[in-house]
C-alpha cells in the first residue's frame, strides 16, 4: 500500500514525519496526535511520547492565531483526516483471527 495516494496523505504524512523526529506542534502532528489510537490500530506506528495532551484544542487555538477562518479550516483539515483514516482503514488487511464469529 502507497500511503501516499490516501486522500488527505499530503498533510498527515508530513506530520507523521514530524511526530517521528520529535516535533509535535505542527499542524500535521496535531492531526496526528488527534487520530493516534485510530492510525496506530490501521497499522501506523505512532510514538506515544511525542504527543501533544489536548491536541484538538492546540491546533484550533494556533488556527486561530494564524487565520480568520479558523473554524472552517479547522473542520477541513478534520475532514482530510478522517478521509485518510478511512482510506487507510480500507486498505488495511485483517486476520479472520481478529473476529469473533458467534453461531445461533
Amino acid at each position: 500500500m502507497n500511503l501516499n495516494e490516501l486522500p488527505g496523505a499530503e498533510i498527515i504524512l508530513p506530520g507523521l514525519r514530524d511526530i517521528h523526529s520529535g516535533e509535535s506542534n505542527t499542524i500535521g502532528a496535531l492531526l496526528v496526535a488527534i487520530a493516534a489510537m485510530r492510525l496506530t490500530e490501521a497499522g501506523l506506528d505512532i510514538p506515544k511520547n511525542h504527543l501533544v495532551l489536548e491536541p484538538e484544542l492546540t491546533l484550533y487555538a494556533r488556527l486561530q492565531d494564524e487565520r480568520e477562518d479558523a473554524y472552517l479550516y479547522y473542520n477541513a483539515l478534520l475532514n482530510s483526516l478522517n478521509s485518510f483514516c478511512n482510506a487507510l482503514e480500507l486498505s488495511y488487511e485483517y486476520k479472520p483471527s481478529n473476529f469473533t464469529v458467534k453461531h445461533l
